[in-house]
């Protein structure tokens, strides 16, 4: 399944979202052009010294990890990682700014990112791979419209085999079973410090971060949720 909109209107221009998504489109640019004169061992060492490297936190100073945590949310592996960030990050970003406001948004998008990030260090300590994506600080922002706006529905993308259908769903359907395939790969995947690939316990910290965040704005959310038609 792959969200393409939803239908909930927002009174708020998006403009924190907006300035994110195009932080990390320039970014990912930026990330492309190492690609001509440094090749792959260019972009690896960027990772390495901007991405959040487990068995590195607790050997550094708290300033120069707490900045890794900050960089590493703007960094992507490949063009599929940053569009299916981005395209999240689009749908749903809009709507907890509306509820949240610019400046209390702002705090919880990197709030989440963090959480995310030391959840996956947690798990994963002796690790020398880099954490790189936004997903960790996208996952909390998922986690609030899950609890926000639960009756929304979303146009998504269904995926069955060569058929493609658009349906519009449940976002607590979308995003339940987002959450619930994080956390059967994310405990599946325990033990396995070395493998590269899609860090699952960010996903689960930052959605938990956002669902604990974001309860001080439940009551003005479905206030909001109130007047929208369905």
């Amino acid at each position: 399944m792959i969200p393409l909109s939803d239908r909930i209107p927002t009174r708020r221009f998006p403009i924190v979202t907006i300035l994110l998504i195009v932080a990390n489109v320039l970014v990912f640019a930026l990330e492309m052009l190492q690609l001509n004169p440094g090749g792959d061992n260019a972009l690896q060492q960027t990772f390495l010294n901007y991405g959040v490297v487990p068995s590195r936190v607790a050997v550094e100073p708290l300033n120069i990890t707490l900045l890794r945590f900050v960089t590493s949310m703007f960094l992507h592996a490949s063009f599929l990682h940053i569009a299916g960030n981005m395209l999240f990050l689009w749908i749903f970003g809009d709507n907890i700014e509306d509820v949240l406001g610019h400046f209390w948004f702002a705090v919880f998008y990197f709030v989440c990112g963090f959480v995310a990030s030391a959840a996956q260090v947690f798990v994963s300590a002796g690790s020398d791979l880099p954490g790189i994506g936004a997903s960790g600080a996208i996952a909390g922002v998922l986690a609030a419209y899950l609890i926000f706006f639960p009756r929304s529905q979303i146009n998504t993308l269904l995926i069955l085999g060569i058929f493609l259908a658009v349906r519009r769903l449940p976002a607590v359907l979308v995003l339940g079973l987002w959450f619930a395939l994080q956390l059967v790969n994310g405990f599946l995947s325990v033990g396995q410090t070395q493998l590269g690939g899609v860090a699952f316990f960010a996903h689960i910290g930052g959605f938990v971060a956002g669902l604990i965040l974001a309860l001080p704005w439940l009551g003005q959310a479905r206030a909001i949720g109130a007047r929208i038609r369905y």
